[in-house]
């Protein structure tokens, strides 16, 4: 169950519009759906003074293709927090008759101004506690995290 206070959970059913012509989740709705839960999760953490500006998708991974009529269930958590800039995990719960999570994904987020520069969060922002579901997640997040080049060195300055 998720922590009320660090954890939010969406739910989605797949509609023909959402799909390819295969009859399954289309891409460009995978992500729409994995953006719109991880916003969920940053504007919560933050809170009613959140102003925050989608700044880079880390990694969005789908493993099993969704059926229309399909009714989904994506779990989005802060899983770091630096000065203007956080990063939430997304995770597609496990399908009818699976044991692994249909998708997942890293979304990063910074708080801007009025100008869209980044600025402090008004407030402390929290990240999700050690739970087993982020881990494979945080795991992707550091071996990303060594990779070097502008966003990094932009990241490391927020």
């Amino acid at each position: 169950m998720p922590d009320a206070i660090h954890e939010i959970t969406s739910h989605r059913l797949v509609l023909p519009a959402d799909a390819n012509h295969h009859g399954t989740l289309y891409a460009g709705s995978l992500l729409r759906y994995g953006l719109e839960t991880a916003y969920a999760a940053a504007s919560r953490a933050v809170g009613p003074q959140a102003n925050l500006m989608l700044r880079r998708v880390l990694s969005l991974e789908c493993r099993r293709s969704v059926p229309v009529g399909s009714l989904v269930e994506i779990r989005g958590a802060v899983l770091d927090v630096r000065q203007a800039y956080l990063v939430v995990g997304v995770v597609g719960m496990p399908l009818a008759g699976h044991t692994l999570p249909w998708m997942d994904g890293l979304f990063g987020f910074v708080q801007v101004d009025e100008k869209g520069l980044p600025v402090a969060f008004p407030a402390d922002v929290e990240a999700v506690g050690d739970a087993t579901l982020w881990e494979p997640l945080r795991t992707r997040l550091e071996k990303l995290a060594r990779i070097r080049g502008a966003t990094a060195e932009w990241m490391a300055k927020t």
